[in-house]
Formats: structure tokens, sequence, C-alpha cells
């Protein structure tokens, strides 16, 4: 797990400049930082290079330098800088060493490498089973490719102008290069932002960013600079193996490392499976790390606590803090960009206590966006009669969030459309409100193709909007920012296609996910199934009635300046005002509004 960068540039890069992107990049890679430079003519520099790739490292397999990163092939033509794990490849690397092919360390950055200059990238991407987000620079055809997974769980943003072309993990990496222009905030990005809670690629904040989507990949010809980007993955069911098989060689896969293994373990199905079936690859070797939330109902630490004892795990609780204001605006700033998920917060607590005693942590992510495990799912599906049909008419403006309005506003969109407002940050009518010179879309999405109205459909739009660039950002973003590698099983390609093999039957059960916790033969007392779904958020009330009410005063006034009058004051105000009056349900729009606030102000300053 890394962090990545790349700039060419039309004038030379100083070593200054490059010294602060690899600091932006630093905490995502702790263990070792370095660039490697070019001159116009690709030949390698130290000084004032016009391209430059830039790798700071998290070191998992292959503790040595020898695997340090940007890494070469042997001819010095072909050039590797990746962020990520990729699980199963030392049966293709055995391969390689039989046709000739020297391995000088035994990690699998250097096997990509390999494989990309004997196979070429076609015969790369179906080796790459995992977790990716990496380039290669090929400098026999002049070529840059960047490639990011099958389901998102890597970042990549991307920027292309007269002033050059450039990418990293993070869009603060790239700020100290980034021309004027391009720096300027996205109307799109603020809208898409307050519709969301997150910013869908390949949208981002800035305007000159983009966000490269999940399963696809960008090549960049150095000769004409020109961009193409392709698809090239979709999920096909597999009735393949069985459905226990497969979920155990991901797990098995994803618990080889050269540092100490841990699990996320709450109290819920999905990672309470995990903690049952690492039992199962013989792997007992593990801490478990839960997160525990003082005088709340949502905490689930005690069923956590039950399940480790049971399966003999080591394991230790977290306390979350009841006071946030010190740490608020870093977390903030290890968001990156405005990102407004509640469970942001109790995870990077949880990734700083757990980045003490190990360096991978194993979780759950990705069970309910299989099995339509979140109640959404059935609650639309009730209306998927209606399919295309919707109500016509001019959609209600209002900073209220629920009542006539809200009805109305679903019911002048399509079914497929609808669902956005499922889960939302600002309806369409408070974004109308809030951005009154906006012409305001639905939402951001970008959406499955030809498909009925089901639950199919809806988990296909899950799968492309909210796992990449909800979920799974955050739990990329929250855990990097302490040096510490997440990985998911249940997200493995093969898993993934596995449980889309399954009969209607096996994979939307009543409850849900009953098809996963059978895998893992629960006693009645611990099985998940019978508890509350409680949910990873924690109490926002108190820490909007004192931490963080500093960050509302004015704040209408102050968005309405960083927005440049894209959001106007009055409505801002009239929220803050209702939830002080005791409309509490406007707690998680507030603190979306805050965070909005902060993360501006934070560009503003770094720009």
């Amino acid at each position: 797990m890394c962090g990545i960068a790349g700039i060419l540039g039309h004038e030379p890069l100083t070593n200054e400049l490059l010294a602060k992107v690899l600091h932006n990049l630093a905490q995502r890679g702790p263990d070792a930082q370095q660039w490697q430079g070019w001159s116009p003519d690709f030949e390698p520099i130290d000084t004032n290079p016009h391209l430059a790739l830039l790798h700071t490292r998290l070191s998992i397999r292959d503790l040595s330098s020898n695997a340090n990163q940007p890494m070469s092939n042997q001819n010095g033509n072909i050039w590797l800088c990746y962020n990520g794990e990729v699980y199963g490849w030392e049966q293709d690397a055995a391969f390689l060493k039989q046709q000739g092919v020297i391995f000088k360390t035994h990690s699998d950055t250097e096997f990509i490498l390999h494989a990309y200059e004997y196979w070429g990238l076609a015969g790369l991407i179906p080796r790459l089973r995992g977790m990716f987000a990496l380039a290669i620079l090929d400098l026999r055809s002049f070529s840059l490719y960047l490639l990011r997974d099958r389901m998102g769980l890597k970042p990549i943003i991307y920027h292309q102008s007269k002033k050059g072309f450039a990418f990293a993990s993070t869009v603060r990496t790239l700020l100290p290069w980034l021309p004027k222009e391009a720096k300027s905030f996205s109307k799109i990005g603020i809208d898409a932002y307050l519709a969301h809670r997150y910013i869908p690629a390949p949208h981002t904040i800035l305007q000159g960013v983009q966000r490269l989507e999940n399963g696809h990949y960008l090549h960049y010809d150095f000769k004409n600079h020109a961009l193409t980007k392709h698809a090239y993955w979709h999920p096909k069911p597999s009735e393949q193996h069985s459905l226990s098989d497969v979920l155990d060689e991901s797990i098995r896969l994803r618990t080889v490392a050269d540092r100490p293994v841990g699990l996320f373990l709450s109290g819920g199905v999905d990672s309470s499976v995990l903690a049952q079936r690492l039992r199962a690859v013989d792997f007992n070797n593990i801490q478990a790390f839960t997160a525990r939330f003082l005088d709340s109902d949502l905490d689930e630490s005690q069923r956590a606590e039950q399940l480790a004892q049971h399966l003999k795990l080591s394991q230790v609780s977290i306390n979350i803090p009841t006071e946030i204001k010190e740490d608020f605006e870093r977390i903030i700033a290890d968001l990156d960009e405005p990102f407004a998920d509640p469970s942001s917060f109790p995870l990077w607590y949880l990734s700083k206590a757990a980045t003490q005693s190990v360096k991978v942590v194993l979780n759950g992510d990705g069970g309910d966006e299989l099995f339509a495990g979140y109640k959404r799912y059935q609650q639309h599906k009730r209306s998927a009669w209606r399919s295309k049909w919707h109500l016509p008419g001019v959609k209600v403006k209002s900073i209220q969030r629920k009542g006539f309005s809200k009805l109305w506003n679903e019911l002048t969109l399509n079914w497929v459309d609808a669902y956005s407002l499922r889960f939302s940050g600002f309806s369409i009518g408070q974004r109308m409100a809030l951005q009154p010179s906006l012409v305001i879309p639905p939402h951001y999405w970008r959406m499955p193709t030809n498909m009925p109205p089901s639950i199919d459909t809806l988990l296909a739009i899950d799968q492309l909007n909210y796992l990449p660039e909800y979920i799974l950002r955050k739990a990329d973003l929250m855990t990097m920012a302490h040096g510490l590698e997440g990985r998911s099983p249940l997200l493995d390609q093969q898993f993934v296609q596995r449980v889309m093999g399954l009969s209607v039957q096996e994979r939307f059960t009543q409850p849900p996910k009953k098809t996963l916790v059978d895998l893992a033969n629960f006693p009645d007392q611990l099985n998940p199934l019978l508890q509350k779904k409680k949910g990873f958020n924690p109490p926002l009330q108190p820490w909007l009635d004192s931490d963080l009410k500093s960050y509302t005063y004015d704040l209408g006034e102050v968005l309405e300046i960083l927005t440049n009058g894209q959001i106007i004051a009055s409505p801002v105000n009239s929220l803050v005002g209702a939830y002080y009056q005791g409309k509490y349900d406007y707690a998680e729009q507030l603190l979306q509004l805050i965070i909005l606030r902060v993360s501006l102000e934070q560009y503003d300053e770094l720009k």
C-alpha cells in the first residue's frame, strides 16, 4: 500500500516542487519516499526533470529496499509506480522464472513489472487479482498506462492541460504543480457533494482534476499528447467452485504479508463471518480491533468481544473519543476532498490505534452491496412497478427536508433516477434552494444500461458509484492516513462473480445475507442475523452542540464566499437555526455543510 504520482511537464520540474509532491504523499507510504526523473529526450536525470514518477512506500511484501519504487526492468525502458496488493501471483512468477526472467525480490511489484514486459497489457490485466492503482511507463512505445482495480479499492486522479499531464493518489498531492485555472472549485463537484455526500467519479472538487473510474485504464501517448480511456472489466456470474471455497481462498490470499495482520471486527455479519472463516484457513495469528462508542446505543463492541472470545481471537476495543475538536480539521484534510460519511471519524481513530500493532487489516467491506443487505434495496423495489413512469412538472424548491416537497421531487423522477434519493445528502429541492442559480440534475452517478427495474439494477448502480466512491474511498483514506493497509476479502473479483452466480433465492434472502452467515456456523447466541443491525456512525449531536458549533457561526456567509456565490447564505443559516431549535434530524446535513466549509478553506490555504 503506497502513494503514487507522476508529472509530465512542458517545463522543467524543480526538485523543490517534487519534494512538496512527495511530502503530500508521505503518510500513505511512511517507509520510503523517492522519485525518478527524465529529460525531454527520456534520459534519466536527477535534477529539474520534465518527467517524473514519484512513490511513497508502505512495505508489506519484501521489506528490503530492493522492492522500493519507482521500479524498472533490467533494460531501464519500462518503469512501474504502484499502489495496492496483488494476490496469488506466485504461480505466474514461477512460470516467468522458467522462461529465464530474473527476479531480485519476492514482491508483487516486481511480478507486475515482469508480467507486463512478457505478456503486455492485455496479458497482464487478467493476472491482476486484488486492488491496485498503477502506472506503467513504457519508454519503448512512449506510453503511460494508468490502471484502477475492478472494484475501485485504490484511487487514481489525473489532470491534462497545456501545462502537461499528471496523476496521483489524491487530489491534494498535485496542488503544488497544478495550473491556476485547474485549482478553481468545480460547480459540479460542489453540487455532487451536496447530492451524494461525496463526489462520484469522474468528478472531483477541482475544475481541472478528474478521477479514474473503477475497472478502467488510461493510455497517454507522449508523441501526440493523446489521452484515451478504456473499460476493461464487466463482472460475469460464475458457478465454479463452492461459495465457501472461493471465500476461503480470498481470505487466505489476504493473510499473506511480511508484517502483522489484523481484522476490523464489529458485531455485524460481514466481519463476523470473516473472523469465523479465518479458522477454516488455519490463520489464527491475528488481532481483532473493534470501535467502542461509549454511552451510545450504536455500540457493537460487546458483540464483537463475545465473538472474539468464542473464536479465541486476540481482540481489543478502541474507545472512540467523545470530543473531536483537536482532530477534526486533521481528519477533514485526510479525507482529501469534501466527504461526509460520519463513520469516517471512528474509522480514523480505529486505524490510528490499529497501526500501533499491525500494518495490514482485513475488513468486511462489500457484503451489503453483494447480498442486498441495506434496507433501501427492498424499500425502493416496492415502487419498481412504475419503471419509467414519472409525474411531469416543476420540482419543488425548499430547504425543508421532509414532507410534500420531498415526495413530489421523487415522483418527478423515473424509478432508476429516484433511487439516488434513497441515500442522499440534500434532496433535489434543498439543492435548488441552496444553489438557485444552478441547473440541478437528479444525480451525478454513472448508470448501468439496459437493465430492468430490479434489485440487480440497484446493486449495479451501487457497484459503479456508492461502493467505490463512498465505502471504499473512506476505507482507503482513513487507513492510509496512518500508514495502514486495508484488505477486503469479500471484494475479491472471483468471489464477487461467484456471488453473482448464485440463484436469486440464495443471494437475496430474508433476512439479508443468510447465505453468507450460513458459511460461518455461528452458535445461536452469536448469530449476527439475530441481532439488530446498528451501523458504524458516531453520535453527532454532542459534537455539533459543543466541539463543532463554532463552525456554524456565519456558516452561510462563509460558504457563499468560498463557492463564489454558488451556495447562498440564507437557506444555510435557516438550516443551522432549525437544528439548534431542536430539529435534530438535520444533524448529518449540518455536519455535511461544516465539512464542506473546512475542506474548501483548507484548499484555499493550500492553493
